[in-house]
């Protein structure tokens, strides 16, 4: 049984779809229970929806509750959920710094606590955190970001490295630009402070990528798959686009 965050849109919903057409139960959380019940219905098996902001301190525990009283342990958690800023250094206030690292590090965590125990119960569970291409590399101007992605690599790594041969494994998916929502409030952003179009702003965008264009969602989804799928990967950082050395 399979619990993904963030999948009211972009990649958690292309990892629900993925998974559910692998014949698993997903249950999809995220803070719109209009798009995740949008996303449910578009699923091939079956599916629950359970309605959550992971930025709140009970919420994991609450999400996790829900899913267990409904269908038991979760076998397979895939911590997508996320938000990006971006600023100069010097203008990255506290509430842009505590609000990243809340989202994408502090969250994650509180999943991964959570739903850790009784994976290693039964001896058998997958841990997938959707990180970042700047989990392994620094860019300017997303300092906040760039530093709540390279935390949560850090607790991917330390707790593959606690779990090895609990039959757990924890991995990480690191994506560069994905053709998503979030990328298209990057493209806006970009536009509005250099003038360009937005067509030139996204094709900007995809030229600092190795490969030289966006990730689709679907290559992600299939980097988390192969994750779930293969046992004897744990503690690895998958990058995709490019892991920042190439080009």
């Amino acid at each position: 049984m399979c619990l993904v965050t963030g999948a009211s849109q972009g990649i958690g919903a292309a990892v629900a779809r993925r998974l559910s057409a692998q014949g698993h139960r997903v249950a999809l959380t995220a803070r719109r229970p209009d798009a995740l019940e949008q996303v449910a219905a578009g699923l091939s098996g079956e599916s629950l929806v359970v309605p959550a902001d992971l930025s709140g301190a009970s919420a994991a525990d609450e999400v996790v509750t829900a899913v267990e009283q409904a269908w038991g342990p979760v076998d397979l958690l895939v911590a997508n959920a996320g938000a990006s800023t971006s600023s100069p250094l010097a203008r990255t206030t506290d509430e842009d710094w505590q609000r990243m690292l809340d989202l994408n590090l502090t969250a994650p965590f509180r999943c991964v606590r959570r739903v850790v125990p009784a994976m290693v119960d039964a001896g058998f569970g997958r841990v997938v955190v959707v990180a970042s291409i700047t989990s392994m590399v620094g860019q300017p101007y997303i300092a906040a970001y760039t530093a709540s992605k390279h935390g949560v690599l850090g607790l991917v790594r330390s707790a593959a490295a606690e779990l090895a041969g609990s039959g757990v494994t924890v991995n990480a998916v690191c994506p560069g630009y994905v053709d998503t929502p979030m990328t298209d409030t990057t493209v806006e952003r970009i536009a509005a402070k250099t003038g360009r179009t937005a067509e030139q702003s996204r094709e900007a965008i995809s030229r600092q990528q190795p490969i030289g264009r966006l990730v689709t969602v679907d290559e992600v989804a299939e980097a988390v798959w192969a994750c779930a799928a293969n046992g004897a990967l744990t503690g690895a950082a998958l990058p995709l686009g490019g892991d920042g050395s190439l080009g």
